[in-house]
C-alpha cells in the first residue's frame, strides 16, 4: 500500500512543481516581457515606421560598403523593432536577388540577442532561460551577462558572413537560371 501512496504523492507533486514554475513565470518573466514590448512599440511610434522602412530601402544600395548595413544593421534593426516573425517583412524593400540573403541573416539573428532583448523572440525565450539558468547556477550572474553579450556579438558576425555567402550563392544560381 505504501508504494501506491508514494506513486500518488509523486504524481501530485509533478503538478505542484509545475504550478510553482508557472507562478514564477507569471510573477517574473511575463511582466518583464510585456513592459519591454510596450517600450519597443513606443520607440517605433517615436521614430516613425516610415523612417524604419526608408532605412531598408537605403540598405539595398549596391556596393561592398552596404554589405554590413544590409546584413548586420538591417537585420538587427528589423529584428529589434519588428521582432520575430514580422522582422522578415523588411526584406520587401530589397531587390529579389537580395531577399534570400537578408532572410538568412534575419532568421539567424532572432536567437542571439535574446539574453539582452527578450522581446525579439519571446516564444523562444524559454530556451535561452534554460541555458542561462544552467550557466548562472554553475558560474554566477556575471557569467550569464557575459554569455548574453558574447552571444549577441557573435550573432552579428555570423549574420554578416551568412548574408554575404547567401548573396553570392543566390547570384550564382541566378546566373545558372538565366543561362
Amino acid at each position: 500500500m505504501s508504494v501506491l501512496i508514494q506513486l500518488v504523492l509523486g504524481f501530485v507533486n509533478i503538478f505542484q512543481v509545475g504550478g510553482q514554475w508557472w507562478w514564477a513565470l507569471v510573477s517574473g518573466v511575463i511582466p518583464y516581457i510585456i513592459v519591454l514590448m510596450t517600450a519597443v512599440n513606443a520607440l517605433i511610434v517615436w521614430i516613425g515606421q516610415e523612417r524604419v522602412e526608408k532605412f531598408g530601402e537605403w540598405a539595398a544600395k549596391p556596393g561592398w560598403v552596404f554589405l554590413p548595413i544590409r546584413y548586420v544593421a538591417l537585420p538587427f534593426v528589423s529584428v529589434f523593432v519588428f521582432t520575430n516573425p514580422m522582422c522578415y517583412t523588411m526584406g520587401r524593400f530589397l531587390p529579389e536577388k537580395l531577399k534570400p540573403a537578408f532572410y538568412d541573416a534575419a532568421v539567424s539573428y532572432v536567437h542571439p540577442p535574446l539574453g539582452i532583448f527578450p522581446h525579439i523572440n519571446s516564444g523562444e525565450l524559454f530556451v535561452w532561460l534554460g541555458i542561462a539558468t544552467g550557466v548562472k547556477t554553475a558560474y554566477g550572474d556575471a557569467a550569464m551577462a557575459d554569455l548574453a553579450i558574447r552571444y549577441l556579438l557573435l550573432g552579428l558576425v555570423v549574420i554578416l558572413i551568412r548574408g554575404i555567402v547567401t548573396e553570392r550563392l543566390t547570384a550564382m544560381f541566378w546566373k545558372k537560371e538565366e543561362a
